[in-house]
């Protein structure tokens, strides 16, 4: 099913080379259609946020792909005319090409490379396709969408059945997020700028979604993402679960070190949510955004962190900001496959009721 590629790029000086019956689609042809934030380096794209893809449309039966990451952790779903097929690639360390699909009827057909784990999981690297027929005009989208989320909106232990709620590479599924089911329900284009176990005021680790949300890659502060380039009509915010978890815990390193002894009150989280909403209004001035959250504990009832998106968003009189609250799914865990299609499916709701979409 794969071979090591030792020689491709060494003679390879065009978008596009003919060789044979086969047709070798570099990584820059205009024709390819990238999903996310992607960077472009001489030799291929770098795909990192979790649900970047690589898309397609060609006039074949089979196609082939080169990719390499650079920890041979990253999962990718291969989705050929809108259906998950069985080929799942774990990516070599090295330039390696993959067969992604053969045996289909003649004709037009839709291709997509998901990436469907997340930044610290690995970096891949898109080299070119290798097709049996000739590249078409890419897909076109209906909306424009970004999502800002946590290890929900990553689609953490979709993929762990037996209910140990893991997240490691193999566990994580992307594709079957919320996110992802309710833009390809609305056709939409999208990027998710998303990271298991991050906040806003504080994460799990030693940086909050305000410090990367701005990243071409979430690991390189030096590199900024140009929002000029991408113009979403509606941005989705879930976050706060994890500050949920973490804005009491006076034993974690973090509480430490950002609040000393005390928790932050009241007024310093609403302060800072509202200010996160407010730059990502500045990077959008006419997009409408949902601030949500859910469907973990933070949205059982009871909680306060609802109320605190509520005074946030009221304080930024934005008639174009909306909140919109997952129900709390009273089980043990992140969500699984049938919950996040769930969260789908009430987003879906909310968003064809007050957008008409």
């Amino acid at each position: 099913m794969k071979r090591p590629v030792f020689f491709l790029f060494l003679s390879l000086s065009f978008a596009c080379i003919s060789c044979g019956a086969q047709t070798i689609i570099r990584f820059d042809n205009q024709n390819i259609k990238f999903m996310g934030r992607i960077a472009l380096t001489d030799s291929a794209a770098q795909l990192t946020w979790t649900a970047s893809s690589v898309l397609i449309n060609f006039n074949g039966t089979s196609a082939k792909a080169t990719l390499k990451d650079n920890t041979g952790m990253d999962r990718v779903t291969v989705v050929v005319d809108g259906r998950v097929t069985n080929t799942t690639i774990q990516p070599a360390i090295n330039p390696t090409e993959y067969t992604l699909v053969s045996g289909l009827p003649k004709g037009k057909h839709r291709l997509e490379l998901f990436k469907r784990t997340e930044y610290d999981i690995g970096t891949l690297s898109f080299y070119s396709f290798n097709l049996d027929g000739k590249i078409l005009p890419p897909p076109n989208f209906a909306h424009t969408m970004e999502f800002y989320g946590n290890s929900i909106t990553c689609g953490y232990a979709i993929e762990d059945t037996a209910g140990k709620d893991r997240g490691t590479a193999e566990f994580e599924n992307g594709y079957k997020s919320y996110a992802n089911i309710t833009a390809r329900h609305f056709n939409a284009y999208y990027h998710s700028i998303s990271k298991s176990g991050i906040g806003v005021v504080i994460s799990w680790f030693n940086y909050v979604m305000p410090d990367i949300y701005d990243r071409v890659n979430a690991n390189d502060s030096t590199k900024k993402w140009n929002f000029k380039k991408y113009t979403p009509q509606l941005v989705v915010v879930n976050l706060f679960q994890n500050d949920s978890w973490l804005a009491t815990n006076k034993d974690h390193p973090e509480f430490k070190r950002l609040f000393g002894t005390e928790p932050p009150t009241p007024a310093y989280i609403i302060d800072h949510y509202q200010k996160f909403i407010a730059s990502i209004r500045s990077k959008y001035p006419k997009a409408k955004i949902i601030c949500a959250l859910g469907a973990m504990d933070a949205t059982k009832t009871g909680s306060a962190w609802p109320g605190y998106i509520e005074k946030a968003v009221a304080g930024l009189h934005d008639k174009a900001i909306y909140t919109h609250f997952f129900p709390y799914k009273n089980t043990p865990g992140h969500p699984s496959a049938a919950e996040q299609q769930a969260m789908a499916d009430d987003l879906i709701g909310f968003i064809e009721k007050t957008f008409k979409w």
